[in-house]
Parts: structure tokens; sequence; C-alpha cells
């Protein structure tokens, strides 16, 4: 769930050009495609000479002896017109194209005709100098996103000719004081005063924002409800709600704490993901679901703990995470998380960019380690995956800037794509021979990486992206020497993309180095020999005890 990017405006409007209008014209520093069937004009970008100051759209004009009526804002008519500092939209006008007035951040004032039925997707998105907007009741569609990002919106009114409001119309509007759905509305209503809409038929509250009072009698928070709302420090969901939607509190960053009624039976992907302030949560025994990244990027998160008597889930040995009880999945972990001995997988997004993560001891118990499991968890420094794990998903370590070693145990079969992208700080890697498969990027952007140690007999072929590093404006294949078994160099040179690798070194003894403490020997022994400090070498790669009292590392066959 990562906030938009601007689209490529000339791209998009090359896109969206197909129309009926036949001819283009500027009269009087606005341009016009004008329709000759029909009569009518549509205000068009005019990219190159962009518009600025106080617009006042006429209602009509003339060109070549004939009069078109102005009836409609085309899509990215004023997009990133900066400049633009008030615009009014007159009664001919019917409609407002998609991200017709995007990225406008000097619009402070905004008069829209009676006549307009539709303000298309994002027609206002990014408009912070935005403070306040008059929805002329002939509109009947405001789309999506269509004022999202409207930093400086403080008030709204929603006339009662809407009947259709477009996913996240309203995001991020930080600082919305009060929004309101005039009587007589149908389809949407502000019950109670509330400072929210609500959705009549189905009691959900599709936005809501840092004054919002939830009523009793809402049954369901939506989608991105409250999603951005930064302002919003504290809420009271009542004991009528049964489902909190996907990304609902989505980066409330202000939030502070949030107590989860018994009548809730499921919370959303990514519902308070982003919620940094966050420092406790508690699941109560009536949740049966719980989507992905659920509680993702919760920063100060120290505790999570599910009720006893819940069915689905726990969190058994007082472990601050909530594990899948079935399953033994542990989906979503904190700070202050210790993985119980009988977690057998560590979920999706469990602890998505959970940078106050330091350490984390993984247990014999697990065999698996799912997509973006430790994604961005930028306070991480050490990794010893057991010789339980079998595989490593997608982006599992993507992003981990503190993490300088890890040590793969010599069961994983599957290094998923992006596993260790973008952990600039590793400087070396060993992949065991039990490994049939790295996906794409794996090691992708790791600038630090000097020595890459495979233990594969028999290379297979990767993609030449695997070890690819982004330098100033191009990727170049990593500099770091990779050591092979004996008798493998050939092989290597002769597979794709090993063949890459400009210094390729035969015989692992070569990447030995010497261990200076016991401290370092003891957790190299754990990666290697399952945590047992061993007095003589054993097959595969060992920490060994030598006459002088000094420690090595050295592969035994």
């Amino acid at each position: 769930m990562k906030k938009i990017k601007k689209l490529l405006p000339v791209l998009l409007m090359s896109i969206m050009s197909v129309s009926a209008f036949a001819e283009d014209a500027v009269i009087d520093g606005i341009k016009y495609s004008l329709n000759d069937e029909t009569s009518e004009a549509e205000v068009r970008s005019n990219y190159y000479n962009k518009y600025s100051g106080d617009i006042t759209i006429p209602e009509s004009v003339d060109y070549n002896d004939k009069t078109y009526s102005v009836t409609s804002i085309g899509g990215f008519a004023f997009y990133e017109c900066s400049g633009l500092t008030s615009i009014t939209i007159p009664n001919s006008v019917t409609s407002i194209g998609k991200w017709a007035f995007s990225y406008c951040s000097g619009l402070t004032s905004v008069t829209i005709g009676n006549s307009v039925t539709n303000i298309g997707d994002y027609a206002f998105s990014y408009c912070s100098g935005l403070k306040s907007v008059t929805i002329p009741n002939s509109v009947t569609s405001i789309g999506n996103r269509a004022f999202s990002y409207c930093s400086g919106l403080t008030s709204v009114t929603i006339p009662n000719s809407v009947t259709s409001i477009g996913e996240n119309a309203f995001l991020a509007c930080s600082v919305l004081e009060s929004i309101i759905v005039e009587e007589g509305n149908t389809i949407y209503d502000s019950r109670e005063n509330c400072n929210a809409i609500i959705e009549t038929a189905t009691n959900t509250l599709i936005a809501g924002f840092k004054n919002t009072v939830i009523p009793n009698s809402v049954t369901s928070i939506g989608t991105s409800a409250f999603n951005y709302c930064t302002g919003l420090t504290s809420i009271t969901i009542p004991n009528s709600v049964t489902s909190i939607g996907t990304g609902a509190f989505y980066e409330c960053t202000g939030l502070t704490s949030i107590i989860i009624p018994n009548s809730v039976t499921t919370i959303g992907y990514y519902a308070f993901g982003g919620c940094e302030s966050l420092t406790s949560v508690t699941i109560p025994n009536s949740v049966t679901i719980i989507g992905r990244g659920a509680f993702s990027s919760c920063l100060g998160l120290e505790s999570i703990i599910v009720e006893n008597g819940n069915t689905i889930y726990d969190s058994r040995d007082n472990c601050n995470a909530i594990i899948e009880t079935e399953t033994n999945t542990l989906i979503a972990g904190c700070k202050n998380t210790v993985i119980p001995n009988s977690v057998t997988s560590i979920g999706e997004a469990a602890f998505y960019e959970c940078s106050g993560l330091t350490s984390v001891t993984i247990p014999n118990s697990v065999t698996s380690i799912g997509e973006a499991a430790f994604y961005e968890c930028s306070g991480l420094t050490s990794v010893t995956i057991p010789n339980s794990v079998t595989s490593i998903g997608s982006g599992a370590f993507y992003g981990c800037s503190g993490l300088t070693s890890v040590t793969i145990g010599n069961s994983v079969t599957s290094i998923g794509k992006d596993a260790f992208g973008y952990c600039p700080g590793l400087t070396s890697i060993t992949i065991p021979n039990s490994v049939t498969n790295i996906g794409d990027l794996a090691f992708h952007g790791c600038p630090g990486l000097t020595s890459v140690i495979s233990l594969i007999e028999k290379p297979f072929e990767i993609n030449e992206n695997t070890f690819y590093n982004w330098v100033e404006d191009h990727d170049e294949f990593t500099t770091a020497t990779l050591y092979v078994p004996a008798g493998t160099k050939e092989k290597y040179e002769s597979t794709p993309a090993w063949n890459k690798f400009a210094n390729i070194v035969e015989g692992i003894e070569n990447a030995v180095k010497s261990v200076e403490t016991d401290a370092q020997a003891e957790e190299t022994v754990r990666y290697n020999v399952g945590g047992q400090r061993i007095s003589s070498p054993q097959k595969g790669l060992n920490i060994v005890k030598m006459s002088d009292g000094t420690t090595r590392k050295i592969m035994c066959k």
C-alpha cells in the first residue's frame, strides 16, 4: 500500500486525446478543442505554455465566425499548473475530466458551475493550497481520488444530488475538520454530525477524518476510510462494527492507541499499517480474519496480544506476535517479538518495515520465510537462517540497510526474487549446496558485497541481474569475488550468469578468514554446525580451534 506516483503526463494526455473534437484553437489564452458538428468546445491542456493566475472560463467562444459552447474541461487540462491561483467554471460546463487540476499547488479558490454532473478521477488531487470546496447540487458523481492529497482542505459539503463517490475521493486530506452530506441524499449520510461519509444502505463508513466520531450504527469501516489521516490521534470503534477494511487506518501516524471491540471479526490488509505511534494492540477473541500486513510499518509497536479464547489466532509464550494457530504461521510481529519454537513459518510481511527490530532468532522449527517477511527492517544487523528452512520468499530481507552478515542454512532450496536486494551493508554471502533456485534480483543492489561463496557443486543458470548493483545512472555486475568448490570453476565459467563474475576462485578454503574472537567463532558455529561448538573438523564449513589458540573457518570435504 505505497503513495501513488505521478503518471507521465505527455503519454497519458496522448492516450486521452482521441475524441470527437476536430480542431484545436487558442482563444484569449485558453486552448480548446472545437467540434463543428455539435458546436461544443472542450478546454484542453496547453502543456508547453501552462496556465497561471486567475482564470475565468467563458460559457462560449467564437472562432472563425462560429460560436461554440464550452461544455467540458478535458483530462489533464490544467495538470501541474502550479501558478494557477483561482478558477471559475461556468454553468455551461457539465464535466471535469480526469486529472484536470491535479498538482495545481497554488490553486486556492474554485468556483464550479451549477451544471457540472461529473468530477473525474484525480480531478483536484494534490491541490495543496485548496482550503474549501463547494460542490454544486448538479453533481452526481465524484471520481476516485478526486480530492486526494488536498492537504490544506478543511471543509467539504456533499450535496444531496451525489449518488456515486469513488474510492479514496478524499484520501490524505489530513487537516479536513468538517465533512457534511446534505440531508435528503438517498445514498450517503453524515448521521449524528459524525464528520464522516457513511454509505446509508450498508452502514459502511467510507471516509473519516481527524474529528470523526463513529456512530453506533456503523457496522463496517470501509477500505482506506481514514487512510493517511495524520491528524487522527484517537478514535473509538463502537461495538456495532464487525469489520475493519483494507488500509482503513493506513499511515495514521498520529494514532497512539486503538481498542478493537469484541464485535470485530475481520481486520483487512494493511488496516493499521504505518501507524508508527501505535505502541500496543490487543486482538479480541472474536477476530477470525487478519489480512496481510495488518500492522506492518508500526515502528513504535511494542506489544501485540491475542486474547485467550480466540480459536484462529494466538500469542503463545508471550511472544508479542500474532500466530495463526492451525498452521503455526507467525503473521505479525513487532520489535519485541520472540519467535516461539513451535512456529513453522514466518508469514508474508510479518515484520514488514519493522525498523525497530535489531535482532531476531529464527528457531529450528521454522521451515519457510515468506515474501517480504523482514522487508526494510533497517535496524537488523545479522540473521542466522537455520538448517530447517527450505525456502526464502521474494523480498524476504529486501532493504535491510543495516544487515552486514547472513548465514543461510544448508537445507534452503529456494532463494526468492529480491530476497536480499538492496542490503548495502552486506559484505559476504555463503550459498549452500542445497539451493536449486535463485530468483531475479536476489542480491541486486548490494554494493558492499566483496565475496560470494557458492557451495553449489552443479551450478544452474541464474538471471544476470541477480548480482547487479545500481551505479550512478546504470546497472553494473557486482565486483565481488566468487569462490566455488574445487573442480567446479569451469562449470561456473560456462553457466549463465555465474560466468559474469570477473574473478572466480576455485577452492572454498581460499575464502577462509581468521575469526578473531570466541564470540565470532560461536556466531559462525551456530550456523555451520547447528549451534554446537566443535573440537575437531566435520564435513562442511567449520570453526576449528587451532594449536596456537586461534580459531579459523575451514571447509572440510
